[in-house]
């Protein structure tokens, strides 16, 4: 199916390819023999745990694994895990994750699919297949149940690195995180795959994927890791929990300010996980690759005219000249209750985490008001039209226009 001398989407942005024996021409132990060699397309699996509500671009670079596995001829099955999601995949947790009712997952799994729209190729006949897990697992039996338990002893389930660390710690494991990494395996089983993509942190539920397809009389698959993105501050991983992350919903403007910001050690990783540019050509200067990086990043999400949009708008706003930003995101004044002290709009308008938040904040020197640092903590607006059309911003990444 793939020429074996075309193979660099394959190869960029992977931590590890396993079993990857590159000096044999063996298919079964050499992914690149396999996309050569194939006379069929390969079924490659990605499962998403829809577990939460957004996504953000830590999300997105399996996803675009996936999309470069379709553009190359293949099949992406996604998984959506919406049996799996009530467990919650313990995978870095160092307690038990709260279950969810099937309403939640089904919700969270139909704003997934949106997000995610614009990354794989939903529309050409025979390049995604959807899944949802529920389909096979909500019928096993228990006679199946005591087969998938068999496969594994205790022992190397507890050589799982979350579980180890929490049984150290004599922290509570349920006996039903350990069905997990079964039933994940258990889903490259009922939709055969050749091949599994996942985080870094995927690799022992990818090989007990791998086992279970052996113990099903099926060909294993191969399991492909990419890294784990490193969120905006430079120094933990994506999330959302954190504030380090870029949602795949936000306003061109906020996801451009902050990806204009991306850190100097970052960027080339960003660079080569979330883009299609050729590492090779990016500009030098450290300014003009951030904005390269988040004009291209803001243009696959919301296309290059608001791309374009969003850059002159950081610009301006940069240089404080508020009223020429025209893609701020706006923010009703009607939801507020006047007088109103200025750190309760900052808090219920979302620009601050709280109001003690946004007293800091103002305390700090990080609030403006058309570009004017804002220093009176306590002030007030006795109504409404003192602030109509005004841009409110926290910081440099942050601001809202405030409308009726």
């Amino acid at each position: 199916m793939t020429s074996s001398t075309d193979l660099d989407w394959l190869d960029r942005g992977n931590s590890e390819i396993f079993p990857d024996r590159p000096e044999t021409n063996d298919i079964n132990e050499n992914l690149a023999a396999r996309l050569a060699q194939s006379d069929r397309p390969l079924r490659v699996k990605y499962g998403i745990d829809p577990t939460g509500s957004e996504v953000h671009l830590g999300h997105s670079i399996p996803m675009r694994k996936l999309r470069a596995f379709q553009n190359a001829g293949h099949t992406a099955v996604l998984i959506i895990g919406d049996f799996t999601a009530r467990i919650g995949d313990p995978t870095g947790k160092l307690e038990g994750r709260r279950q969810l009712t099937p309403e939640q997952v089904a919700e969270n799994a139909q704003t997934y699919l949106d997000q995610i729209r614009p990354i794989l190729d939903f529309d050409t006949p025979g390049r995604l297949e959807i899944r949802y897990n529920s389909e096979w697992l909500s019928k096993l039996n228990l006679e199946k149940i005591l087969e998938l338990l068999a496969t594994m002893t205790v022992g190397q389930m507890l050589a799982k690195e979350g579980f180890s660390q929490r049984y150290t710690q004599q922290n509570p494991i349920s006996l039903h995180e350990f069905l997990y990494p079964l039933m994940q395996g258990y889903d490259s089983v009922a939709v055969e795959a050749d091949v599994e993509l996942g985080g870094t942190d995927q690799k022992f539920n990818i090989a007990v994927g791998r086992d279970l397809q052996r113990n099903f009389g099926l060909k294993p698959q191969f399991g492909l890791l990419m890294p784990i993105l490193i969120g905006t501050d430079g120094k933990e991983k994506m999330s959302k929990s954190l504030g380090n992350y870029v949602g795949l919903l936000e306003d061109p403007l906020t996801m451009y300010s902050k990806l204009e910001k991306t850190p100097d050690a970052l960027v080339e990783q960003y660079f080569e996980l979330l883009t299609n540019l050729p590492l090779d050509t990016l500009p030098t200067g450290a300014r003009d690759r951030q904005k390269l990086l988040a004009l291209n990043v803001v243009s696959q999400y919301h296309g290059e005219v608001a791309a374009h949009k969003a850059q002159t708008d950081a610009q301006v706003l940069v240089a404080g000249n508020t009223q020429q930003a025209g893609a701020v995101p706006e923010f009703s004044l009607s939801q507020v209750t006047f007088p109103a002290k200025l750190f309760y709009i900052l808090n219920a308008s979302g620009l601050c985490a709280s109001s003690g938040d946004a007293r800091r904040q103002i305390q700090g020197g990080g609030v403006k008001l058309d570009g004017d640092r804002i220093e009176q903590v306590d002030l007030t607006f006795d109504d409404a039209t003192q602030l109509l059309g005004r841009i409110l911003g926290v910081g440099k990444k942050k601001f809202v226009r405030l409308v009726e």
